[in-house]
């Protein structure tokens, strides 16, 4: 391993920071368009479901597009998209700062999420093609690498609430320019070329030839990918106005269904899928791609609601807000980077199931809170969810690159981050959809229908990581004999 001053560390660590301000951008406009939601309502005169949008619309671009873009990462190079992402996502934050009306946000917003998909599997894909051939050291920067978004998550609400404050809520889209210029100009400086990986020696250069064969893009699948989740995501949001005998409603789960049946069938039958489904024989990577989708419809719908909450029935300013989600976003810094160590030392097995469990503990007690609980109230549960969170999520991500070659690099964290995209979508559908009404008694009482809902997903998702391979493997032992991968896959 090298020693932590040579020049070949110094080279990946200016990598790891490169890949990881696209993941600050992407997170931080999960908190901070939060902490912004009742100003943007009362200012584009936007109901619960138009702010359901706002959110939405750019996790579902985010989602649904990720898988192409991991496929053209692979075909074209994670560097040149990655690189593209961050120009589309600061013109997208643009077009957000001076959106005229909730139309226009909205539109603005699936824009960004674009960007988004383009910059954050192919940014997992440069991280894993620089660290992959020491497990331990892979292990450390996707926790260093997650951790960089849990301060993008714990600054959001503070950094928003302080814009607002001071600027409106315009300029908490704007405040990503200087980040994405920032970010696109070490992306051309400190991140190589893919062309320097193959001068590592004869054997390195013919695997990397291997890697960068193109395939083709599956428009179809990607298509019908599209029809699907929007689809339900539309039909859960609409569900609680309109009711779920409306033809718009009810029409909108039908086509979701007939849209991901017709979706496997085409990913079965292609020759160049965007969602490979032989991914899915492997245990480990179902596993975690599973634990994602509990773990991101849980926070993203609860974030929802508590900005709700917070701001509609405590009456908290959208500072105050900040303040009070501080130890919620914050907690997952402190988590992120000690999961890098305990993954290093002990798998990935046993951080997901202890984060699972510590994360539900924190849902369990916010089901306790009404509008006249204490402040202090919140703490230990906006402290144990993060927790629980930050050491799982890495855990996680790694048992994913380690069990996937680095061909598909790309592609395995594009349908892992799908996945994740795809359930926070749908946690924000339904548990705003729970706490939909003016009335605080309506919000309190999703409040807690929805944290009864992520005590039980979590309980599901710590069940399923007891089924994970527990030690993290180099990308290279991906390359060994199928016979070798099934015989771990089935210890």
């Amino acid at each position: 391993m090298n020693s932590p001053n040579s020049p070949h560390s110094s080279a990946l660590g200016r990598v790891l920071a490169t890949v990881s301000v696209g993941f600050v951008v992407t997170q931080l406009d999960v908190t901070i368009v939060n902490i912004a939601l009742p100003k943007i309502g009362a200012d584009l005169h936007a109901n619960v479901a138009g702010l359901q949008w706002v959110v939405d619309a750019y996790t579902l671009a985010f989602a649904v597009l990720m898988l192409s873009a991991g496929a053209l990462g692979d075909r074209f190079g994670a560097r040149r998209l990655y690189a593209a992402g961050i120009v589309l996502f600061a013109l997208a934050s643009l077009a957000c700062g001076l959106a005229l009306d909730a139309t226009m946000l909205v539109a603005a917003r699936a824009v960004q999420g674009i960007g988004a998909a383009a910059m954050l599997p192919n940014s997992l894909a440069l991280l894993n093609q620089s660290y992959g051939h020491d497990p331990k050291l892979r292990a450390r920067a996707v926790g260093l690498w997650t951790a960089a978004g849990a301060i993008a998550i714990a600054a959001g609400p503070v950094a928003g609430g302080l814009l607002i404050a001071a600027f409106g809520w315009r300029s908490i889209f704007l405040v990503n320019l200087p980040i994405c210029a920032a970010g696109f100009l070490a992306s051309l400086v400190w991140v190589p070329r893919p062309e320097a990986t193959t001068r590592q020696g004869p054997q390195a250069a013919t695997a990397a030839l291997s890697d960068t064969q193109p395939r083709g893009i599956d428009l179809s699948g990607q298509c019908l990918a599209i029809v699907a989740l929007t689809a339900f995501v539309a039909a859960v949001i609409e569900w609680r106005p309109l009711g779920l005998d409306h033809p718009l409603v009810a029409g909108g789960f039908v086509l979701a269904l007939i849209a991901a049946g017709a979706f496997i069938v085409v990913e079965s039958r292609v020759a160049a899928p965007m969602l490979p489904l032989s991914l899915f024989s492997k245990r480990t990577f179902s596993v975690a791609v599973l634990f994602g989708i509990c773990v991101n419809l849980t926070y993203y719908g609860m974030v929802f609601v508590l900005s709700l909450y917070l701001q509609r029935v405590r009456g908290y300013t959208p500072l105050q807000a900040g303040l009070a989600f501080l130890p919620l976003t914050g907690g997952f810094l402190l988590s992120n980077v000690a999961s890098g160590w305990v993954v290093g030392r002990f798998g990935v097995r046993m951080p997901m199931i202890a984060g699972a469990i510590t994360a539900g503990l924190g849902y369990g007690l916010l089901h306790f809170v009404d509008a006249g609980t204490p402040l202090i109230g919140l703490l230990l549960p906006f402290l144990l969810i993060p927790s629980g969170m930050g050491l799982a999520v890495p855990a996680m991500t790694t048992a994913v690159l380690a069990s996937t070659d680095a061909a598909r690099a790309g592609t395995a964290s594009a349908v892992l981050n799908t996945a994740r995209q795809a359930g926070g979508a749908v946690g924000v559908a339904a548990f705003g959809a729970l706490a939909s009404g003016a009335a605080a008694t309506q919000i309190v009482s999703g409040m807690r229908a929805s944290t009864a809902v992520s005590v039980g997903l979590l309980v599901i998702g710590g069940v399923l990581s007891c089924f994970v391979h527990p030690q993290p493997q180099s990308s290279d032992s991906a390359r060994r004999p199928a016979c070798r991968e099934r015989a771990s896959e089935s210890r």
